[in-house]
């Protein structure tokens, strides 16, 4: 089974966790969309849906499914969406197509939390995933400095805009053994807006896709 395979198959269990009338938070990555190619077979029993970028809205509209504001929804039920790396206690890296500023406030707002992966996304120890940091752009230098400080080895990801326009430094070395900690250090940093590390709010549902199909875990 390739791994477009074992994502798309996570991608199709992570529908059974979608029901009639909702509106969905929908993430952002190569595995996402494959949620979304499946979302768009029941968008007829959708409310509609929430995106994390503009990309996964683009996505979204053309396969036909109403995208709203975040702003004019009160509650939504269930996010759906990839991670770039994921530990044993759901703690995961997001960020690597850049959206995770938004990924993160749509996973906070949202009841559940689904992550949807195949197994190559599944390590022991945060961290050998670059962990992107978005930034203000004025203060890229400072925060630069910072992560330096902390430990890591920060790399300006080039030719890159987030969809809020600010910047992405990619910060490498890294072995996250306190996520949670990390995560708030890290957002204590002056100029930093986010940073991909979701450990204070890691997710509550893993599926995996892979060689023998999706496995879906409770976090505990």
């Amino acid at each position: 089974m390739s791994q477009d395979q074992m994502k798309k198959s996570a991608a199709v269990a992570a529908i059974e966790f979608v029901g009639d009338g909702d509106i969905v938070g929908v993430g952002t990555g190569s595995t996402a969309n494959f949620f979304i190619e499946e979302l768009a077979y029941k968008k007829s029993s959708l409310k509609g849906a929430v995106a994390s970028s503009e990309g996964t809205a683009s996505r979204l509209k053309q396969h036909g499914i109403k995208v709203y504001d975040l702003n004019d929804v009160d509650s939504i039920r269930v996010y759906v969406d990839g991670a770039d790396e994921i530990n044993g206690g759901f703690e995961m890296i997001k960020g690597g197509g850049g959206a995770l500023t938004r990924e993160k406030i749509v996973a906070a707002v949202a009841k559940q939390f689904v992550c949807i992966v195949d197994e190559t996304k599944l390590v022991e120890t945060l961290g050998k995933f670059p962990l992107p940091i978005e930034v203000i752009p004025m203060a890229r230098e400072y925060v630069a400095r910072c992560l330096a400080d902390l430990g890591g080895k920060p790399v300006l990801r080039k030719d890159f805009i987030t969809d809020n326009g600010n910047v992405i430094i990619d910060v490498e070395g890294l072995s996250l053994t306190d996520a949670a900690s990390f995560e708030n250090k890290v957002n204590g940093i002056v100029g930093v807006v986010t940073n991909g590390l979701f450990a204070l709010r890691p997710a509550d549902v893993l599926i995996v896709g892979a060689v023998g199909g999706a496995r879906v875990t409770q976090r505990a």
